[in-house]
């Protein structure tokens, strides 16, 4: 390859600074020449690039002695003006490449040597740096020495500083529980030197519950009592207790005397005030006596009410309590004493003028008057008692006694069932269901009372009604004109017919049988009033009895009258008691228990005989088990019964008016159906020459003989039916039930006639149906049924 034309080299980046750079690209290049030789147009481009470019100046990083004095700078770029010819280290011409690596080696040899001047001179000045830092070491580590040993003393100073604190603060921690210790010991000693102090103060002359001074002491009684009874490991806190109690005793038993000297003291000043206003005892309503009785009462009783608020207050402790209760109880005996003679006499006065239902109201009035004034005046003295209905019961119950010690002898003899409801519904509605409930608290006293009362009026109740059951409906005698059916509904009838139709209700009441009115008339004034298992037995027996005696006066009509009466008199009655008991909300099922005796005499026969021992304790045979009853239980549903006896009399009454107008055709199937069986047996070996005829040439069943029975169920049916109709409408007022009633006898009618045609048709011929028998079509006879209701 020719070598290129020299030409001044264009500005490039920084050069490199390792020889073993430039010899690498030295190798480059020549490898580069021999692998990739130019073309002349190449190198003519060359030739014209280096004469374009040789008039640009120099680079400055090349000029010798420009920056050669700024330590570590970066190559400055060139500048315009310059020229490569000013440079002194370059002033060869690079002709070919060989120059040019060479030039490019000097000169990076002097930038080398350049660059190494520098370093050295920073070596220099780190090293003298170096130097002073070490200096500067040396000092700071004397420093430090020295600053080690001030802390070594500080430390010292600083843990006998702390010694001589904490000596001080175990010392005033000590002299603190020393303190708190006496004071402690002070402080449970208190209760112990109190004996003395208040020993002394109880048993002076001058002590008594009005000063003011007792309430504190027997505040600090209790204190001290409450302390020795919480510590009872402390030495002799026995005989302090002892010793606090017998105190406690004293205090106590000076309350008692002082509260019932005052009551006394009152009540004699409020009785002496009524009887020198009055003359004698009045009434407690009266203006005057009230105001005495109950005002003047509270008034003079005043100063007691701050000893027996402490009394209440602590009325938790037994002690208390039973003081508390005593001064109830005397309470309650002052008021009574007061009172007394004014209510016996107020309720006298009410026995004498009232009957026996506006005595037990006004008596019950008066008796919550009274109980509510004593409540309120009670919780005057005692408003933290009064919530308590015991409280007031020893002054309460005397004064409700006086009530219930006039009412009961009046309650024995009383037999008016309808009294006794009366006052059943007095006590249970008015009394206890209004007065007191809506009262509340302040006569809930009188409750007990009310209720004893009631619960004897229900008693006598009770017994009235057994009673009435037995006498009224279980051994009625019916009279005449009880027993005159139909005759008895004719009038009935009759008398109305002017304004109603014999279907109306003319008079209901008048229709029913005595007894069963009497029945559901007890019953109906019971259910109120009685108790549901009370009323349940009671309502058992009456329905039980009433049937009974309904179904004995349907036999003595059936024999006055006709069985079609006494069965319609039956079901006329025990549709109406059926219907009447259904509003009762009670269940009439009642278990009836009974004792069975009836083993004993076998076991004892067994005994005599030998046959087991009477001391075997062992065996079932034993003595126990041979005395022991056995409990038979048995359980009636009355109105089951009702329903199943009403069923009975129903389906008899439809069988006896279907065989009153189909029994002539019932008869003629019978005989009919006996012939068959006898033609159709087979193991019969002879049969009669009469039986072996055929069915219509039997004697019984003839085509005229035939038309005879249906002859007679068609006059039946025009004659008989309508009249049992009629008697129908007589007995039972309520179309629905006749209809109900009728529609069996219809069917069976319908059914029977189907029978004998279907008979008919196989044993005769149509023109003698027609003709000679003169069958009615079922549908005719629907139609003729139909008409009758």
């Amino acid at each position: 390859m020719a070598a290129a034309s020299p030409a001044k080299p264009n500005p490039s980046p920084p050069l490199p600074k390792s020889g073993g750079a430039i010899s690498k690209g030295y190798n480059f290049a020549s490898s580069w020449e021999q692998n990739a030789p130019l073309t002349e147009q190449q190198q003519a481009a060359i030739v014209s690039l280096s004469n374009a470019i040789a008039e640009r100046p120099f680079p400055a990083n090349l000029a010798q002695e420009k920056k050669a004095a700024t330590v570590g700078s970066e190559l400055s770029s060139p500048r315009q003006g310059d020229s490569f010819g000013e440079s002194e280290a370059m002033e060869a011409v690079l002709v070919n490449t060989n120059q040019f690596y060479k030039w490019f080696s000097d000169l990076e040899l002097a930038m080398k040597s350049e660059t190494d001047e520098k370093y050295q001179q920073y070596v220099n000045m780190l090293t003298e740096r170096i130097q002073t830092c070490d200096d500067i070491l040396r000092q700071v580590d004397e420093t430090l020495e020295l600053f080690n040993e001030l802390q070594r003393q500080h430390q010292t100073v600083a843990v006998k500083t702390k010694t001589l604190h904490d000596a001080c603060d175990r010392l005033l921690m000590e002299k603190q529980r020393l303190v708190e210790f006496a004071d402690a010991l002070r402080s449970k000693l208190n209760y112990f030197d109190e004996l003395e102090n208040i020993s002394t103060n109880f048993h002076s002359p001058n002590m008594n519950v009005g000063n003011e001074n007792f309430l504190p002491l027997l505040k600090r009684l209790d204190e001290c009592i409450a302390y020795v009874e919480g510590n009872p490991q402390y030495a002799e806190s026995g005989v302090y207790l002892i010793k606090f109690r017998q105190l406690q005793s004293r205090a106590l038993g000076m309350i008692r005397s002082h509260v019932l000297a005052n009551f006394k003291a009152v009540a004699s000043q409020v009785q002496a005030t009524i009887r020198g206003n009055t003359g004698s005892k009045a009434s407690i309503s009266e203006g005057v006596e009230a105001s005495v009785v109950y005002v003047r009462f509270k008034a003079a009783a005043i100063e007691l009410k701050p000893v027996l608020g402490e009394i209440e207050s602590r009325a938790s402790r037994k002690e208390y309590a039973q003081i508390l209760a005593e001064c109830h109880k005397l309470y309650c005996e002052q008021r009574l004493s007061l009172i007394r003679g004014i209510v016996q006499q107020r309720i006298s006065e009410y026995a004498k003028k009232e009957t026996l239902p506006s005595l037990t109201r006004a008596g019950c009035a008066y008796l919550v008057q009274v109980c509510q004034l004593e409540h309120q005046l009670f919780d005057h003295f005692f408003p933290s008692s009064a919530e308590d209905v015991s409280s007031l019961a020893p002054l309460i119950d005397p004064l409700s006694t006086y009530l219930y010690d006039v009412l009961r002898p009046r309650l024995i003899h009383e037999t008016n069932i309808d009294l006794l409801c009366e006052l059943v519904d007095i006590l249970k509605v008015e009394v206890l269901g209004e007065q007191i409930s809506r009262r509340g608290e302040s006569v809930a006293g009188l409750r007990p009372t009310m209720e004893r009362i009631l619960a004897d009026v229900n008693e006598r109740l009770t017994f009235r009604a057994r009673t009435h059951i037995r006498d009224e409906i279980a051994n009625y005698l019916p009279f005449d004109e009880d027993l005159d059916y139909p005759a008895k509904l004719e009038r009935l009838a009759n008398s109305g017919s002017e304004t109603a139709s014999v279907d109306d209700n003319v008079d209901t009441y008048k229709s029913w049988y005595p007894p069963l009115e009497k029945t559901v008339s007890c019953l109906s004034k019971l259910y109120r009033c009685l108790e549901p298992t009370v009323f349940t037995g009671l309502a058992q027996e009456a329905i039980e009895v009433c049937s009974f005696s309904l179904q004995k006066a349907c036999k003595l009509i059936a024999r006055r009258s006709s069985p079609l009466d006494g069965q319609l008199f039956l079901i006329k009655n025990l549709l109406i008691l059926r219907e009447q008991i259904a509003p009762f909300d009670i269940e009439f099922s009642v278990t009836h228990k009974e004792l069975d005796f009836s083993h004993l005499l076998d076991h004892l026969r067994r005994i005599l005989r030998g046959q087991t021992s009477l001391f075997d304790w062992s065996r079932s045979t034993s003595l126990a088990r041979t005395l022991s009853p056995r409990v038979l239980e048995s359980q009636i549903d009355a109105k089951k019964e009702l329903e199943k006896s009403l069923k009975a009399t129903c389906e008899e009454f439809i069988m006896s008016i279907t065989k009153l107008v189909v029994d002539p055709m019932l008869s003629f199937v019978t005989k009919v159906t006996a012939v068959r069986v006898a033609l159709t047996s087979g193991g019969q070996k002879q049969v009669d020459s009469i039986m072996s005829k055929p069915i219509r040439e039997q004697a019984f069943a003839t085509p005229d003989k035939v038309a005879e029975i249906v002859q007679r169920v068609n006059d039946a049916i025009k004659e008989e039916l309508p009249k049992v109709v009629a008697k129908m409408k007589l007995y039972l007022q309520n179309p629905s039930t006749r209809i109900i009633l009728f529609k069996p006898i219809k069917t069976n009618i319908m059914e029977a006639h189907e029978q004998v045609q279907s008979l008919l048709r196989a044993e005769y011929t149509p023109e003698e149906m027609e003709n000679v028998i003169r069958w009615v079509s079922a549908h005719d006879l629907q139609a003729q049924l139909a008409d009758f209701l």
